[in-house]
C-alpha cells in the first residue's frame, strides 16, 4: 500500500505505531511528523555539528524502529521519541570526548563561581543578536542543567514531559531547573550583552 501525506495526518501517533508494527510503510509517518522537531532538539542541545546531528537523527531512527514493539503504548509517543534521540545525541557525545574530537569545554557548579569578576574582554565581540547569546550561555551550562532548560523552555515541555524523556523523577527537573535558571542568570550577569564573548 502507498501511504500518502494525507493518510498520515489522518492517524494519531499510537496509530501509526500500531501501523507501522504491521506495515513498515507507515513508519515513514513517524519519521516525517517529528524528523524536523528531533532535529531541532539535536541541534539546540548543541552537543554535535550540523552534519553530525543528522547522522544522530537517522541512527536514532535505526534504534525507534528496532525497538517500536517495546514501546509502552500508555506513554506519550513524543516523550519516548526524544528519549531515544536524547540518548543517541548523549552517545555521539561521549565518543568524541573519547576520541579526543571534542574540544568543547563546560563549566560545572564550581568554575561559575570561579568566573573572575574582571575577565579580559579584548577578543570578545557584541552580541547583535539576543538569540545567540542565550544559546551560548545554554553551552556554558554543565549537561543536566542544559537539558532541562532546551526541553523547558525551548521545546516547551512539561515537568511530566521532561521527567520521562531524562527518566528522572519530576521533583529532580524541578530542582535542575531552578539550578539551571541560577546558573543561566549568574553567567548572564558575569557577561552581559555588551560583553559577551560572541
Amino acid at each position: 500500500m502507498h501511504v500518502t501525506k494525507e493518510i498520515c495526518r489522518q492517524l494519531s501517533d499510537l496509530e501509526l505505531v500500531r501501523k507501522s508494527l504491521e506495515e513498515v510503510a507507515y513508519f515513514s509517518c513517524l519519521f516525517e511528523r517529528y524528523e524536523e522537531q528531533l532535529l531541532r532538539y539535536i541541534k539546540r542541545m548543541g552537543l554535535v555539528s550540523e552534519e553530525e546531528a543528522e547522522d544522530v537523527l537517522q541512527e536514532a531512527f535505526i534504534n525507534i524502529w528496532k525497538n517500536l514493539n517495546a514501546f509502552d503504548q500508555s506513554l506519550k509517543l513524543s516523550s519516548w521519541l526524544y528519549r531515544v534521540v536524547h540518548n543517541q545525541a548523549i552517545s555521539c557525545m561521549r565518543k568524541k570526548k573519547s576520541f579526543g574530537k571534542d574540544q568543547k569545554t563546560t563549566l560545572d557548579e564550581k568554575h561559575l563561581s570561579e568566573i573572575p569578576d574582571d575577565p579580559q574582554l579584548a577578543a570578545f565581540e557584541a552580541l547583535e543578536d539576543q538569540d545567540r547569546r542565550t544559546h551560548w550561555i545554554l553551552e556554558q551550562l554543565p549537561l543536566p542543567y542544559k537539558e532541562v532548560m532546551v526541553l523547558k523552555f525551548l521545546e516547551d515541555m512539561s515537568y511530566e514531559e521532561i521527567s520521562d524523556v531524562l527518566k528522572i523523577p519530576e521533583g529532580t527537573v524541578a530542582t535542575r531547573i531552578n539550578r539551571a535558571k541560577k546558573a543561566f542568570r549568574a553567567i548572564s550577569e558575569q557577561y552581559p550583552l555588551e560583553k559577551s564573548p560572541i
